[in-house]
């Protein structure tokens, strides 16, 4: 990056003044005595593929209060600083369609550069659960999961802090349906009342008040599983008056994926709102014909004029908690107390039957081809040894000398375990790609490598993946499909009108990589590994990634859904 010593001295600290007022404030000149460049960064001698899917061309990109105000031949004329670009690409920074928690980044910011390094500048947090509404109970289970006390209620409040801490990246918010029944009814399986859904209605439109962007669903956890369709419209109807979207991870992603995208269909033609379907996919190998289906399924009913989408991250492992291969009935009183029953013998037996035998659920077991060796373990509660983190169920087995049902329960009872279970196919994630409406995710909140023990991969690598696996070595798409499937989609789904493309007024989120270098390294055995390639990535005109070192400055914004008043 070409830049003066004097505004490379500054950091980028100050967030709201441009560059070229950083540079007359490190000489010492006021205002009137010194002459306000044009620009206060240009980007020069890239190749821009804007994220319209349209063909690369070259040009140099002008930046001006954190806004693109001239794209061309920018030559001759005056900027503070210049980056060059050096025929690598520019595009608009990339979107994460389901980014996990935005909690990290209040409590260690540097949790951000886990996105960055994927050329990430906005990513989407919550699903069943968001980080408000808060009331005093789940305050508190808060506090002893986390050792923190949230001093927030609303989102606006929650929104006020985390902008006072800052943010290297944006971040949009939805509301959880979960999140409304926790608050309302607990996380026991019991209907609402006509009055309870009412305070469930009223928070879901004070968050989309506050800003959120719409209602979210996590069908296949407790409590969120315990809802009946019925309530989601009643819900998705609040977010609707406000041009939300409902978003969904849905109520079954194998065996039954057919009837839940018809489900998450239904919900959006009776709330009249758009619908948007997380992680798309059709786990286990017995299901894996049904992508094609689910695919046209999506495709019909926006030939028919219903606003649905979906995304997908690049890789045929999934993660869940270790609980989930048990039937979620069985957490209709909670999960504390069902693990309990975990002490009894005969319980274990029984569920061990259960699992191995039905089929009418969500059976994440079957899904791996009834193998623990499929099952890898990701991420540990407090009682695990962290030795068992990279190792399948029948490898910690085996290590032990115990029976793999004895270590899968006493697992399952202690509680806090994430897996990957192998439940996907290549041949899937190459339909789904190439689907019009498809986006990308990376179904992971921001991690600091060095205060985790493990993690899924796509936590650090899931768009280089993209870019790397899928359109450079395998040609799945094209490079300017995938930038459109990064940027324009997502931001058009989340309704953001002035980011996701590079034009003229745009708030200036980009990334400068080279397509034929840039690369995931973060592995299944090796998660906890930045992404390489990201030469530059630019968050409203101001670099947060500087020739592949994070800067440290927080330009970021909580972006506020603001739809309908």
């Amino acid at each position: 990056m070409t830049i003066t010593a004097a505004a490379s001295a500054m950091g980028y600290v100050r967030r709201g003044a441009s560059l070229s007022a950083l540079i007359a404030s490190a000489l010492g000149l006021s205002a009137a005595g010194c002459t306000q460049p044009e620009f206060d960064l240009v980007v020069a001698s890239g190749r821009i593929v804007d994220g319209t899917g349209s063909p690369a061309y070259p040009a140099d990109v002008g930046i001006r209060d954190g806004r693109i105000t001239a794209i061309g031949d920018l030559a001759g004329r005056s900027a503070a600083a210049t980056i060059d670009a050096g025929d690598r690409v520019v595009a608009p920074g990339f979107i994460d369609m389901m980014g996990g928690s935005s909690y990290p980044l209040l409590h260690d910011p540097t949790t951000a550069e886990s996105k960055l390094r994927q050329g990430i500048t906005t990513m989407l947090a919550g699903e069943g659960g968001s980080m408000a509404p808060l009331d005093e109970r789940l305050r508190d289970a808060f506090e002893e999961a986390t050792g923190y006390r949230p001093p927030w209620s609303t989102f606006a409040e929650y929104f006020a802090i985390l902008e006072n801490r800052g943010l290297a990246l944006n971040v949009v918010h939805n509301v959880g349906a979960a999140q409304v029944r926790r608050v309302v009814l607990g996380d026991e399986d019991v209907a609402p009342t006509p009055e309870q859904l009412d305070s469930m209605r009223a928070l879901v439109a004070t968050a989309m008040r506050d800003g959120a962007v719409g209602l979210s669903t996590a069908l296949i956890y407790p409590p969120g599983i315990f809802a009946n369709t019925d309530e989601l419209v009643a819900l998705a109807s609040v977010a609707a008056e406000y041009d939300g979207v409902y978003l969904t991870h849905m109520r079954n992603e194998s065996f039954a994926v057919l009837e839940a995208i018809d489900e998450a269909l239904h919900i959006g033609r009776g709330a009249s709102i758009a619908v948007h379907i997380f992680h798309l996919k059709a786990a286990g190998q017995e299901n894996w014909p049904l992508m094609e289906r689910a695919l046209q399924s999506i495709a019909n009913a926006r030939a028919e004029g219903v606003e649905v989408t979906a995304d997908v991250y690049p890789y045929i492992r999934n993660g869940i908690g270790l609980g989930s291969f048990v039937h979620p009935r069985h957490y209709a009183a909670g999960g504390d107390a069902f693990r309990a029953t975990l002490a009894d013998p005969d319980v274990r037996r029984a569920l061990r039957r259960e699992v191995e035998t039905t089929a009418d659920w969500e059976n994440w077991f079957r899904h791996v081809g009834f193998d623990w060796a499929n099952v890898l373990i990701s991420g540990i509660g407090d009682e695990q040894d962290p030795a068992i983190v990279g190792l399948s169920i029948a490898e910690v087995a085996a290590q032990r000398g115990e029976e793999v049902w004895t270590v899968f329960f006493d697992l399952v009872q202690q509680g806090g375990v994430s897996v990957n279970p192998k439940s996907m196919n290549e041949e899937q994630k190459h339909q789904a790609m190439r689907a019009r409406f498809m986006a990308f995710d990376t179904d992971a909140s921001p991690l600091n490598p060095d205060s985790v023990d493990a993690a899924h991969p796509r936590a650090f690598g899931a768009f280089p993946r993209v870019l790397a696996k899928y359109v450079r070595e395998e040609r799945v798409i094209p490079l300017e499909e995938a930038i459109r499937k990064m940027t324009a989609l997502p931001a058009d789904i989340l309704r953001l009108d002035d980011r996701g493309r590079i034009a003229e007024g745009m708030v200036a989120d980009l990334v400068v990589f080279d397509p034929e270098s840039v690369q995931d390294r973060a592995t299944f055995t090796e998660p906890l590994q930045y992404a390489e390639g990201m030469h530059y990535v630019i968050v409203s005109g101001e670099p947060v990634i500087d020739a592949g070192l994070a800067t440290g400055t927080r330009p970021g914004a909580v972006i506020r859904h603001r739809g309908r008043e």
